[in-house]
């Protein structure tokens, strides 16, 4: 197999009356089969050859994750050009940037309003030719045309068969928790290998229905784009996050892949709603949850299930864990976790629940997916074994080096943060990392985010911030500092939508402002913290702690789009917070 193009041209010849996508309408859900992908992909590939889309081109996708994302990606593709990524939360000036050093000239937006805001920097783009607008309108100058208006001839297969496995394919921006934005070079070659990497699990089939609301402009959400290409699997797509719960109960799909950030917001919100009701029915939600933990945590140790603990465990799934599951549609085989680390603790109430999450890892310049546990060896904590094909090393300094076909061809640019990172032929990955037996890999921590303190002693402080809201249903982000400090500090963020059911039946405030001061909120985040730190030793141990009025967002420039915490913009924007902790 050569290229992606070709990689759908042989799906739809295998599978052509097969389902593809589905995605929302007026009406419900549409599908789409393979063959009619294959068919629009090929009309708007000639289209957007005419329009200056071909070899060696660069053309930029500015849009959410929706059906024509996926459609126009495959298009541009074909035509041998490469797909420039650009997340819709992209300021303008972003976007710019993102544009001019890509080269691309030619930009797909996905209505008037990201036209508007590319319209507003035009002067920074002198080299796009056109804008292709999903849902918009042309503009009368000619340099914005609408979707449905690009259609051309030409020889679709020759375009195809002209693409080498070696051409550029995407190319896909570092979000950057630091520094200036980087752009990940990644082949044909890169893609296909890790989707046949896990295609070669067998852990998915053409019975499968996978729902995809991740970010397409992330490197998580183009990895899975392609794996259910090769795989054959049917997709439906919906980016809108506040419909995600709503579209499993109707699609009932069998698996799909989320941020933790996800799988923490269901548990928090189940957790909060028991609260809440208090009575018998928080004492049976204590019970059940307790009780599936104990059966998780012996199942990891290998170690057998007594009698009783399996009568209860039984009991507990049919009062509580059977109406979660069918909360999500009933048919889950697994989730899937990646781009950030998973606490152990929500894995395990998941788990428990009879709703498994694969935890897996990657970076975007190992093309998203390297390392994934399997169903029937989960190890919590752990990332798991490397996909087929990607080999891994540890570094004398404790850092996780990968290696393989899905390594990208380097940075765009810029070949002295090349050298760096494929040091020795290895792709450094910055996370300090070790193999346990069974070759499953524990990540600890960024290696340039460790934390320091006064005293020489090193905390992870993403392990700790993952427990704390594990603790702590109205949590949406924590945040450990004490890099250079004298011991540790947390800011945290609260989840109104979570915490304001609570507020409301306690005759609390109901709005952050007043309520992140008041003493049983505080009271509420202490006992979560205590209950962490009693595991740690002291010098790792949260002495201070503040909660703040707003959340940390994308469009504050404290998360990446891919919801990771940027340390340094959160520093900066509450150094006098920080600062306040250690001023006695």
């Amino acid at each position: 197999m050569s290229s992606i193009p070709a990689l759908l041209r042989d799906r739809v010849n295998a599978t052509p009356d097969a389902e593809a996508y589905r995605t929302p309408s007026e009406s419900g859900w549409t599908s789409l089969s393979w063959r009619e992908t294959g068919d629009r992909v090929r009309e708007l590939a000639l289209g957007l050859a005419g329009l200056g889309s071909g070899p060696g081109a660069r053309v930029a996708l500015l849009s959410s994750t929706r059906l024509e994302w996926i459609l126009a990606d495959l298009a541009v593709l074909s035509t041998g050009a490469a797909t420039t990524t650009i997340y819709p939360s992209n300021t303008a000036d972003e976007s710019a940037f993102v544009i001019t050093d890509s080269g691309s000239t030619l930009v797909i937006a996905e209505d008037d309003a990201q036209v508007a805001k590319l319209r507003s920097v035009r002067e920074k783009l002198p080299d796009v030719r056109h804008v292709v607008v999903i849902d918009g309108t042309a503009a009368d100058d000619g340099w914005v045309v609408p979707l449905s208006e690009v259609a051309g001839e030409g020889d679709y297969d020759a375009m195809v068969e002209a693409i080498s496995e070696d051409d550029l394919a995407t190319l896909i921006y570092t979000s950057g928790t630091t520094g200036r934005p980087k752009g990940v070079e990644l082949t044909h070659d890169n893609w296909l290998f890790a989707a046949s990497s896990v295609r070669e699990l067998g852990l998915l089939g053409p019975d499968d229905l996978h729902f995809l609301w991740l970010p397409l402009s992330h490197s998580f959400g183009k990895l899975l784009e392609v794996v259910m290409i090769d795989c054959g699997v049917p997709t439906a797509l919906d980016g809108r996050l506040d419909k995600i719960a709503e579209n499993m109960g109707v699609l009932r799909p069998t698996f799909m892949a989320a941020a933790p950030r996800i799988f923490e917001k269901i548990h928090n919100t189940v957790a909060a709603n028991m609260r809440n009701e208090g009575g018998l029915k928080l004492r049976i939600f204590t019970w059940a949850k307790a009780t599936g933990v104990r059966v998780v945590r012996a199942r990891q140790r290998g170690a057998s299930i007594p009698v009783t603990t399996g009568v209860e465990y039984r009991l507990a799934d049919r009062l509580v864990f059977a109406k979660l599951r069918e909360r999500f549609g009933g048919r889950i085989r697994f989730f899937i976790s990646g781009a950030a680390p998973l606490s152990q603790d929500i894995a395990e109430f998941f788990d428990a629940a009879g709703l498994t999450i694969l935890e897996g890892y990657g970076l975007t310049e190992s093309s998203a997916g390297s390392f994934l546990n399997r169903p029937d060896t989960v190890k919590f904590g752990t990332v798991g074994p490397p996909l087929p094909g990607t080999t891994v090393k540890i570094a004398e300094d404790g850092e996780v080096l990968i290696g393989g076909r899905g390594i990208m061809r380097g940075y765009h640019g810029l070949p002295e943060d090349t050298a760096a990172a494929l040091e020795d032929g290895w792709l450094h990955t910055g996370d300090i990392g070790e193999l346990d037996d069974q070759g499953r890999l524990l990540i600890t921590d960024r290696k340039k985010e460790l934390i320091k303190t006064s005293g020489g002693k090193y905390v992870a402080p993403t392990h700790l911030e993952g427990r704390i809201k594990a603790a702590c249903p109205y949590l949406s982000h924590v945040f450990v500092h004490g890099d250079r400090r004298n011991y540790c500090t947390a800011l945290v963020t609260l989840d109104m939508d979570v915490v304001r059911p609570w507020a409301e039946a306690e005759n609390l405030p109901a709005d952050a402002e007043a309520l992140r001061e008041h003493p049983r909120m505080r009271a509420e985040v202490q006992k979560a913290i205590d209950q962490v730190n009693a595991d740690l030793a002291s010098y790792a141990t949260v002495k201070k702690f503040a909660v703040l009025a707003e959340d940390f967002t994308v469009e504050t420039g404290e998360l990446t789009p891919s919801l990771k915490i940027k340390r340094k913009v959160v520093e900066e924007h509450h150094g006098k917070v920080l600062d306040g902790f250690y001023s006695d």
